[in-house]
């Protein structure tokens, strides 16, 4: 699949052909939900937890003697119906991670760019360099190359502060290292602004020598 090269001022200056083995790729939407679902799973925290009567401090000896006072039976201190005792049926500890191996991961970046590339979502252009942080101009960097996205997702190939700072006070844009590319942010975002050199840190994990 070829797709233009732009610069930063939306001209079209070359054109580029896309591993079909990255970006035409059949699309499975059930491994790329699993992928997903994973990913969230595992971004979830753990939440709180409540000490059961077997984690409270104290309560060795028996209150009182088991007959003759009177009053009702007990043996500990700690029991859930003791003021500063135990939880009963209290919040614990749950683990949501979910495992998914390696190439099941891979398959579906590669179906979710291969979906983004046929719905023509993804933008190739030559070079992103900013010389200072300037969120006024990538506002109209994006606008120009992007201009009926809703979200937009840049790609970066190496740290670049200048990039990120410039991207981070715009409401509907975000950079993310070539990379760290997932299954949620290719869901989120719905145009990817691909620099080339990006474009071969993919090919470098994704492609068929990967």
């Amino acid at each position: 699949m070829k797709v233009d090269v732009h610069n930063v001022a939306g001209e079209k200056i070359d054109t580029v052909e896309l591993p079909p083995e990255i970006f035409e790729v059949p699309v499975n939407v059930g491994l790329m939900h699993q992928a997903f679902l994973r990913q969230r799973s595992n971004a979830r925290q753990v939440g709180r937890k409540s000490k059961t009567r077997a984690e409270k401090r104290g309560g060795g000896a028996k209150p009182w003697r088991q007959k003759g006072t009177g009053r009702a039976r007990h043996a500990s201190r700690r029991s859930p119906i003791w003021v500063g005792g135990g939880k009963a049926h209290g919040p614990g500890i749950r683990n949501h991670k979910k495992r998914m191996p390696r190439q099941m991961r891979r398959a579906a970046l590669r179906c979710a760019l291969s979906e983004k590339a046929f719905d023509s979502d993804i933008v190739v252009v030559d070079e992103m360099v900013l010389d200072m942080p300037k969120t006024r101009k990538m506002h109209d960097i994006l606008r120009v190359l992007a201009p009926e996205a809703k979200k937009c997702l840049v790609l970066m190939s190496d740290r670049n502060d200048y990039l990120v700072k410039s991207v981070r006070n715009l409401r509907n844009a975000a950079t993310l290292h070539a990379g760290y590319l997932n299954i949620n942010d290719l869901a989120t975002y719905d145009k990817v602004v691909m620099p080339l050199a990006a474009l071969e840190v993919i090919k470098s994990y994704l492609g068929a020598e990967a």
